[in-house]
């Protein structure tokens, strides 16, 4: 980690009281959509600062079983409505509810088969009119893509060969050929064994997903919770979440 990383992380961790030589663990929580981001920033704050953080899926019926029994955890990462929504019932820092990265969306077909031209938007159009099958999630990508589509005006001539997915990434389906194109953020299709990345959604299509991080109420940790939540939020993590394929909010977003 470079000398200016581990100055700026100094320079946060001391306005909070919190030194490198009081090492601490910090616990995350990420759902799916920010996890490739908030993994990446993690590993940047551990070096930064020699605190470790630890960092895992929660989501769904887990995730209410364990924030009713006060489970230890110090953020929790996923959309902004999840966030506002536990702090309306306590279990995240009011006023701690920070946007921190975005993520586009993209295109993935079966591993080895042709790759499509979707550089325009004319072209991405024909592509999905000439699909024998499509699949997206439920979740924010899938709303994304479904309003797009509607955009086109091929709403219609999509509905009967649309697959919606959920449970797991599009890309895990895609991989099995329950459909013939995965649309998701592309920080969920990279990389997924079985498939190939087409790549990005053009021009207006490319509605970014947005992630938010707060402060959970029970944390041991708040002073470094923070420190992180300003480090993710920093000049000095565009690199990290861009390594996660996705981008910073930047003012005005």
């Amino acid at each position: 980690m470079k000398m200016w990383m581990s100055v700026l992380a100094a320079g946060i961790l001391g306005s909070s009281g919190v030194g490198t030589a009081q090492a601490a663990e910090l616990i995350v929580w990420s759902s799916t959509g920010p996890s490739t981001g908030v993994y990446e920033l993690a590993a940047g704050f551990e070096k930064a600062t020699g605190n470790k953080v630890t960092v895992s899926f929660e989501v769904g019926a887990a995730l209410t079983r364990k924030l009713e029994a006060n489970a230890p955890v110090d953020l929790i990462a996923g959309g902004s409505e999840l966030i506002e929504d536990l702090i309306k019932k306590g279990k995240v820092v009011a006023g701690s509810n920070t946007p921190f990265g975005l993520a586009g969306l993209g295109i993935s077909v079966k591993a080895g088969a042709p790759r499509p031209d979707i550089s325009t938007v004319e072209g991405y159009k024909a592509v999905l009119l000439a699909a024998k099958s499509i699949g997206y999630s439920r979740g924010c990508s899938g709303i994304h893509a479904a309003e797009g589509i509607a955009r086109l005006g091929i709403a219609e001539q999509m509905k009967p060969k649309t697959v919606l997915t959920a449970g797991v990434p599009v890309a895990q389906y895609l991989a099995k050929g329950d459909f013939e194109i995965g649309i998701q953020q592309t920080n969920e299709l990279v990389g997924i064994p079985g498939t190939d990345y087409v790549g990005p959604l053009p021009g207006y299509l490319n509605k970014p997903c947005p992630f938010n991080v707060g402060l959970i109420a029970v944390s041991k940790q708040q002073d470094l919770a923070r420190a992180m939540i300003k480090f993710m939020t920093s000049q000095d993590g565009i690199s990290l979440l861009q390594k996660g394929h996705m981008e910073p909010v930047r003012q005005g977003s």
